[in-house]
């Protein structure tokens, strides 16, 4: 079984959802540096705070563009951007555009991603797909078309739409791109079995609320495991 430092790694804590407060910010902030996650994903907006929050942590800070439908013009995606790894955003999450997507615009689909990566410079980026509203075959023309624009990752979902990651779609889009795209799930990774069960499908990285249960759920078991009576 993998080590809770290892799935922390793969964890990015969101902390997404519009009524959340300064106080809410900085208190996620502190969670994901007690567990050492990954990167905590945030609004634009807080970026600062959170770059604040977590220096010296190790834990990077991650926001989203064009979140959540992927509607923004190009121009625009390309300016939050930039604003954002100048405040100490070092991931990106983008919406890639899902009404183009689905009207097979697929030139159109892949400059917008393209110009976000080259805005995002180092800092890799992440293409959501919005996979509740595509079909198969949309699913894996927006994997290709993200690859083929340079992004880093592939990820399902925002998490604000009517579906989220499921298995088959993390099947689907782990075939579909090559070996240098990681695929990230988002949206109902609620539990340390269904992230486990993720990963071992090659899903490298998690978009999670519930951090801290899912944590503490795999050292409970690993205590249990080795003998270990959980404090």
């Amino acid at each position: 079984m993998r080590t809770v430092a290892e799935v922390a790694r793969m964890i990015d804590h969101s902390l997404l959802r519009p009524e959340l407060t300064t106080g809410d910010i900085e208190t996620g902030c502190a969670l994901a540096a007690r567990y050492r996650v990954a990167s905590v994903c945030v609004r634009p907006a807080d970026v600062p705070l959170a770059a604040t929050a977590l220096a010296g942590t190790g834990v990077l800070v991650g926001t989203v563009v064009g979140f959540p439908h992927g509607g923004n013009a190009t121009a625009v995606k390309e300016a939050e951007t930039r604003l954002a790894i100048e405040q100490g955003a070092t991931e990106i999450d983008m919406v890639l555009n899902i009404g183009r997507l689905r009207s097979g615009q697929l030139d159109d689909v892949e400059a917008d991603i393209r110009a976000v990566v080259t805005a995002a410079a180092s800092a890799p980026v992440k293409v959501i797909l919005e996979n509740a509203y595509l079909t198969d075959e949309q699913k894996i023309a927006g994997c290709r078309a993200a690859e083929r624009a340079g992004t880093r990752f592939v990820k399902t979902s925002t998490g604000f739409a009517d579906g989220g990651a499921t298995m088959a779609d993390l099947r689907l889009m782990r075939a579909t791109v090559s070996d240098t795209v990681e695929v990230k799930a988002a949206g109902g990774v609620r539990s340390l079995d269904t992230l486990l069960a993720m990963a071992d499908l090659g899903v490298t990285r998690f978009g999670a609320t519930v951090t801290d249960r899912i944590l503490d759920d795999l050292d409970h078991r690993l205590r249990d495991r080795d003998g270990w009576t959980a404090a």
